[in-house]
């Protein structure tokens, strides 16, 4: 919960980079609100359904980007990649490959590595 919880801290900043436990935690959280705002739906008319993911889906949208474009450039790649993935098959395929990737070690252009200050701090 920490991780989701630092994502949305950090709602509206596409600089420096996040560490993949960060990113897929946000996704694993998100996944898991989406799936019980289903479940709560469930019992009730589609509209309620769509009106309940709509306002959730536009409340993290920002913090979805955010997180995404940070975690890109953990593997070096720019935030612009995202619009990649508007290409069919080849482009979610290729972006899931680059957010499952290790970051760059030490320094890159996007700023220090965060795994290896959260290690420096520990």
């Amino acid at each position: 919960m920490n991780w989701f919880i630092e994502a949305l801290k950090k709602y509206a900043v596409f600089s420096g980079r996040s560490r993949r436990k960060e990113y897929w935690m946000y996704a694993l959280f998100v996944g898991i609100i989406y799936a019980v705002l289903i479940g709560i739906a469930l019992g009730t008319q589609v509209s309620a359904l769509l009106a309940l993911a709509g306002i959730f889906y536009a409340a993290i949208l920002v913090p979805s980007l955010a997180v995404s474009v940070r975690r890109l450039h953990d593997t070096g790649h720019s935030g612009w990649w995202l619009l990649f993935g508007i290409v069919p098959l080849a482009g979610p395929i290729t972006l899931l490959v680059f957010q499952c990737m290790d970051g760059e070690p030490g320094v890159n252009k996007y700023g220090p590595n965060p795994k290896e200050a959260a290690v420096a701090y520990v």
